[in-house]
């Protein structure tokens, strides 16, 4: 245990789920005893008030049932209490509590026991003032200097002060300028009320200006303001401090000087009367209250800072004096006298901890057993090892790290969509071309087998549809219940979405024995949508300009069979072809062959064939798979449309790059904005009028140029999101096509998806184009490289964003160049091993990366012209030692070309490959028979050339 943490004299949690801000708490003499000691009142959001006075038996109890005095449920909400001498008549101290829209004053008062149960305390209502704008907080004092009274001014949300002397309404001001209210402080010596703006001022109202201004009757100023009936109301002093304020505290001690303390989000700060900044201190974290108290030493303000971090800082002016762990963030500090105990620390947290401690480094008195010697039997150690490791290889190989089939049988998720589409449609604001879009509903059904903590259903589907409730939450679920929740799916926007497959995922608790407040999981469902939810039966068309060919294994299948909600009755054409309409407005159409085992899918967009493509195999498989038939298989043959594919990557590369120049002009057209801003300041706090020479029109016309920058890039990121959904749906058909092509496993396509699709959502600082070329340069690179040269090419690290997309497009192309040739995808360690692909007769070597293209350059251009014709045509490591040996005469000169730089050099030869050469020429020249001595002078002299020795 820290010596610094804070020494816990009596605690309590107050309620259960309550909430509680820093105007929640206050200590004072609240029943008039007499003797000195504060009470301590608490109210909360949820409206109830509460007093303790602790009496703890020894220090660290919790609160005992007689340390509550009072306890009452008032309601409304408590923002604020606080203890004064607020009814006439008397210089009794009462209670004021304000309510959002109610300001009540009690008299707390206790009246003797006479039997066990100890005294009993009861409020009385004195008076209440129903308020007419929502009170945001409230300051008490002597305004105007009265004697023996203290008067209330309530700030109201929307920046208005209305001051109560007790009984009776007094007057409402609106403070000039006002926005949003800040925190509010009384100065008795300089009889001030003091508030932080929402332009991050501290400003000063004086009492009198407040009370012989105008009326406040309306929000806006009125035209007998303007006509001079009645004084403006005008601030005293101001003070920017740059920062929103949390709280406002003044600290008197004596007559002769105050001083005004704000705490800021970063900073606090000491103003003297006048608003001069006497000092302040930069904090280190995140403050959320603080108090400033007396000193000991004379001159100095102690300041109490309470932060997120759960710490308490003492600050001495600006030198931190003391530093304190508390068990909870505090909302609200304050100091007071307690069962005769001086200077107690009392804070709030927001969730209702309530603890009074004080200070000190008295450590703690537990003290670890010690230990039973016994001598170590290292036989019994390492024999328990081996078992333990043997057990442990067994669970891995079994089912892995986690327990799957019991993480399963913890809860059970499953999802139905509805066959039929909903009768009343739940689409609402929607921007799709049709009057009527249709919706579907999908009940999500939870069963559970054990006890859970904090069940959390999310649903997601692909933009853009949306749904009408995406979040669903559990708080407790008993064993063996079923939970059904419902929902509705339809199509938001004009356009179509790149799948049609949505997700459940549950994320929950499951307490163990080690860790009771449970281990977080997650299991997922997913569900697919029909399609006729985003698409109408339509008009078959014969001619367009992108089109499909699927071949097949089997006869053709009708196409009324295969989407019996798309065909008409009248129409009996439709059996070979069919005709289908987004709701976005584009048509495909689907043709059957009479003759041979193929279907045609044809639209006008390329990237609209993907939904219906994968739809129609899919259907071809599930009506194969009723008819008992497993061998079904569909094949693609013609050529792959990557021109299509190519127009889509830079379109959606051509809006980013639309974004990042506007991006650029809205933030010049803002720095000009604010440097004029600056320019007409200055010339209207100039106390010389001076021209504005059109600054003023130059302003607007900026202004302007800013707004509609703004809008031009609103629409950017609107058309590239709509643009990279298109450039989805197009990736998902390129990939299927590939797949059908090369007849690829459903592992290999799974790598396919991963490389080129890597991002589920696009961004400015993270886009498709430097990702998806990064991963299909990485399948480059390993598992479909020719040889060991490209393994060690050294791909960028740093995804930015590419000058242009010619890069990509032609890493794309030698993928599908690399797959035609034999390559493989796969993932495991032998994968990085060299490919030999078989090239077709006639075909030349195409340079696969800039710095293969650069390699062959600077190989035409070798010193060793005479050995051209050695590397020419070399691809092979069996070419490559047949060149070597007919140039090397001897076995001493083939030996030193071996252990020199030309070897690589030349022959373009990599690490591993020079590993497999190096054994096999050992033994084809009788390596091992040369002595040693000849390869000492390479070893220590590689820049030697074994030309230069052999000369």
């Amino acid at each position: 245990m820290s010596l610094f943490k804070a020494r816990d004299w009596w605690s309590t949690v107050l309620g259960e789920k309550e909430e509680f801000d820093q105007g929640c708490l206050c200590l004072a003499d609240v029943d008039n005893s007499g003797n000195g000691q504060d009470k301590i009142i608490v109210g909360s959001f949820m409206g109830y008030l509460r007093i303790f006075n602790p009496h703890p038996v020894k220090t660290g109890d919790g609160a005992q049932a007689e340390d509550l005095l009072l306890e009452v449920h008032l309601r409304d909400p408590i923002l604020q209490v606080e203890v004064g001498k607020f009814v006439s008549g008397t210089e009794m101290l009462h209670l004021a509590v304000l309510h959002s829209r109610k300001l009540c004053v009690y008299s707390v008062s206790g009246t003797l026991g006479n039997v066990e149960h100890g005294n009993q305390y009861q409020i009385k209502l004195m008076y209440e003032h129903n308020l007419q704008r929502t009170a945001c907080n409230m300051t008490y004092g002597s305004f105007g200097g009265v004697k023996g009274r203290d008067l209330i001014c309530i700030q109201s949300m929307d920046g208005m002060l209305m001051v109560f002397e007790q009984e009776s309404y007094a007057f409402g001001r609106f403070l000039p300028g006002s926005l949003l209210p800040g925190p509010l402080a009384y100065s008795s010596r300089t009889d001030s009320f003091i508030t932080v703006s929402s332009c991050r001022q501290v400003e000063s109202y004086k009492y009198q200006v407040l009370a012989f201004a105008t009326d406040a009757d309306k929000r806006q100023e009125t035209e007998q303001q303007k006509l001079g009936s009645g004084k403006r109301l005008v601030v005293d002093w101001t003070l920017n401090i740059g920062e929103q304020a949390l709280d406002i505290c003044i600290v008197s001690f004596n007559q002769s000087a105050s001083s005004v303390f704000v705490l800021g989000e970063r900073n606090f700060f000491c103003l003297k009367d006048n608003g001069q900044i006497r000092f302040m201190k930069k904090l280190d974290c995140s403050p959320s209250c603080f108090l400033p108290y007396c000193s000991v030493s004379e001159g100095t303000i102690n300041t109490l800072i309470g932060n997120h971090n759960n710490m308490l800082h003492i600050y001495q002016d600006v030198t931190l004096k003391w530093a304190t762990q508390l068990p909870h963030i505090p909302v609200a500090v304050r100091v007071g006298c307690l069962h005769d105990l001086k200077g107690v620390i009392v804070t709030l947290s927001d969730d209702g901890h309530l603890q009074c401690s004080y200070l000190g480094t008295d450590p703690s008195l537990f003290q670890a057993p010690k230990v039973e010697s016994r001598e170590l039997n290292y036989d019994e150690l390492d024999t328990e090892l081996k078992e333990l490791q043997k057990i442990i290889k067994e669970v891995n190989k079994s089912q892995g790290v986690w327990p799957m089939t019991e993480r399963e049988d913890d809860l059970k998720v499953s999802a139905m969509v509805s066959p039929n589409l909903d009768a009343v449609s739940q689409a609402t604001d929607v921007d799709v071309g049709t009057d009527v879009v249709p919706s579907i509903t999908v009940k999500v059904t939870l069963q559970n087998r054990v006890v859970l903590q904090k069940a959390k259903l999310s649903i997601y589907v692909q933009p853009p549809l949306v749904l009408t409730c995406d979040q669903f939450t559990f708080e407790f679920m008993t064993p063996e219940m079923t939970r059904t929740v419902g929902f509705s799916v339809y199509l938001k926007r004009s356009y179509t979405p790149s799948e049609l497959e949505g997700n459940a995922v549950v994320s929950y608790s499951r307490a163990t024995d080690r860790n009771p407040d449970g281990i977080p999981r997650v299991i997922q469902c997913k569900f697919r949508l029909p399609l006729k939810l985003i698409c109408l039966p339509g008009q078959p068309s014969k001619t367009a300009s992108h089109k499909l060919t699927i071949d097949t294994n089997k006869s053709p299948v009708s196409l009324l069979s295969l989407f019996p909600g798309f065909a008409s009755q009248s129409d009996d054409d439709q059996v070979n072809i069919m005709g289908f309409r987004f709701l976005g407005g584009s048509r495909v159409t689907v043709l059957a062959s009479k003759t041979s085992q193929r279907y045609r899918i044809q639209s006008e967009q390329f990237e609209d064939l993907w939904l219906i493509t994968n739809e129609l195999i899919l259907r071809l498989q599930e009506y194969f798979e009723k008819q008992g038939i497993k061998d079904f298989a569909c094949s693609f043959s013609g050529s792959m449309p990557l021109q299509e594919y190519f127009e889509l990557i830079d379109h959606h590369f051509e809006l980013r790059i639309n974004g990042e120049k506007l991006e650029e002009l809205l933030s010049e057209r803002a720095v000009q904005f604010r440097a004029i801003q600056r320019r007409l300041l200055t010339r209207f706090k100039d106390k010389t009028p001076a021209p504005l020479q059109h600054l003023d029109t130059l302003l607007d016309g900026t202004y302007k140029q800013v707004m509609a920058l703004a809008d031009a890039l609103e629409e950017n990121q609107d058309n590239l999101f709509q643009s990279f959904t298109r450039l989805k749906s197009a990736t998902h058909l390129v990939i299927l096509l590939i797949g059908l092509w090369q007849k690829l496993s459903a592992d290999q396509t799974a790598i396919l998806e991963a490389a080129f699709l890597p991002l589920q959502e696009d961004t400015q600082e993270l886009g498709w184009e430097e990702t998806a070329d990064a991963a299909i340069s990485h399948l480059l690179k390993t598992c479909l490289s020719k040889s060991s040269k490209e393994q060690a090419l050294n791909f960028s690290s740093q995804l930015i964003i590419p000058k242009d997309t010619s890069r990509l497009k032609k890493h794309i192309t030698l993928l599908c160049d690399r797959l035609a040739k034999g390559g493989r995808l796969c993932l495991s360690t032998d994968a990085a091993a060299p490919q030999t692909m078989v090239m077709p007769g006639g075909c030349a070597t195409i340079p696969e990366s800039d710095l293969e293209e650069r390699s062959i350059e600077q190989e035409s251009t070798e010193l060793f012209t005479n050995h051209r014709h050695l590397i020419a045509e070399t691809p092979t490591p069996g070419k490559r030692m047949g060149g070597l040996h007919s140039f090397c005469h001897t076995r001493e000169h083939f030996a030193k070309l071996l252990f020199s730089r030309f070897f690589f050099l030349s022959f373009n030869i990599g690490a591993t490959e020079f590993d497999h050469l190096f054994v096999c020429s050992c033994h084809y020249v009788g390596l091992f028979s040369l002595p040693l001595s000849l390869f000492l002078p390479f070893f220590f002299f590689p820049e030697v050339s074994p030309l230069q020795v052999s000369e």
